[in-house]
């Protein structure tokens, strides 16, 4: 049987398990192509996320070999529904099993390394001590507002004002006070129904790029903690407080003159993980002001396994069941 080995990981609760062996890059130029290769066929998502060796709850990342000669390795992002070309959790998972298991070599007392990602080149400096990685920081691809104060009509809701930004990502960030939530870990259930429905009204009404919710308290200020939960379709919450959430809330204060470059806040997740962010730079986007951010958080190890690939399974792709898999009908 053919097998395939991944290293079990986790930044702040976000499960980012990443593939390290037994698959060979797909065909592509770049590594955006070779994602674009991979979604095409889409087998090897299924295989690693959908039941019964994957959840909900899990993503998946393929080590690729760079196609850039400034870069120490690609790796292309597989996420419950989609592929997104950036996500801060994800690459904070990449690099520190890349570093700890030694395919990419470790320095100490800092490991400085550019990875390519669908969405660009990702620039990371990793805090390591005695073997380990101690915290990740990623400089983000630029990220912007697409719309401020956005009107929007949710079934079920009502009448809502909401921002659209891009963050590597494209979100729709709600607020949580209008909401009536505290964000806390008893609530998951309804901010994935109340997510999910923002998300989906906002793809037909604002912007159909929009991919991802965030449900998020209103800014605590410089420095401070602001709590945050993004529902991640088809509706589960993010365990993490999400580095591309993070990187499109930066846009928003951006744009409101509330940070400047420099300024740093947190983001909080549900859980109580957390992700710290600053404005590293201004720049623009197809004319549109934007700005550099820079995520930091900590990913832990959870083990090596091997998936093996047998061609008598009668699920070589998984499955789905909608009491696991919201949305879903029984697949």
């Amino acid at each position: 049987m053919r097998s395939i080995t991944v290293i079990g990981c986790h930044a702040g609760g976000e499960v980012g398990n990443v593939v390290v062996a037994g698959v060979d890059p797909p065909a592509g130029a770049t590594v955006l192509e070779q994602m674009e290769a991979l979604r095409a066929d889409d087998r090897l998502r299924r295989f690693l996320l959908r039941e019964p060796r994957g959840s909900v709850a899990q993503h998946a990342n393929l080590v690729v070999p760079a196609t850039r000669p400034d870069c120490a390795a690609g790796y292309i992002i597989m996420e419950p529904t989609e592929y997104p070309p950036m996500s801060g959790s994800n690459t904070i998972c990449v690099t520190t099993a890349l570093l700890e298991t030694g395919l990419v070599e470790m320095h100490e007392p800092e490991t400085v390394l550019r990875l390519e990602a669908p969405a660009g080149v990702i620039e990371v400096r990793a805090a390591c001590r005695g073997g380990r990685v101690e915290s990740v920081e990623l400089t983000n691809v630029a990220s912007f507002v697409e719309q401020l104060d956005a009107t929007l009509e949710v079934d079920g809701i009502g009448t809502l004002t909401v921002d659209l930004a891009y963050g590597g990502m494209f979100y729709v960030i709600a607020d949580a006070s209008a909401l009536g939530f505290a964000l806390e870990p008893h609530e998951a259930r309804d901010l994935c129904n109340v997510g999910e429905r923002i998300r989906l009204a906002a793809k037909a009404q604002l912007d159909e790029r929009i991919s991802i919710a965030q449900i998020a308290e209103p800014w605590q200020g410089l420095g401070a903690v602001t709590r945050n939960a993004v529902v991640v379709a088809p509706g589960k919450v993010d365990r993490s407080a999400t580095g591309t959430g993070l990187s499109a809330r930066l846009a928003t204060l951006h744009a409101r003159g509330l940070m400047r470059v420099g300024d740093s806040m947190t983001h909080a997740s549900p859980i109580g993980s957390t992700f710290d962010g600053r404005i590293v730079d201004e720049t623009t986007v197809d004319g549109r002001p934007a700005v550099i951010p820079a995520i930091r958080g900590s990913a832990f190890v959870t083990g090596r396994f091997e998936w093996y690939v047998d061609p008598r399974d009668p699920f070589p792709e998984g499955y789905l069941l909608s009491d696991t898999w919201p949305g879903t009908d029984t697949q």
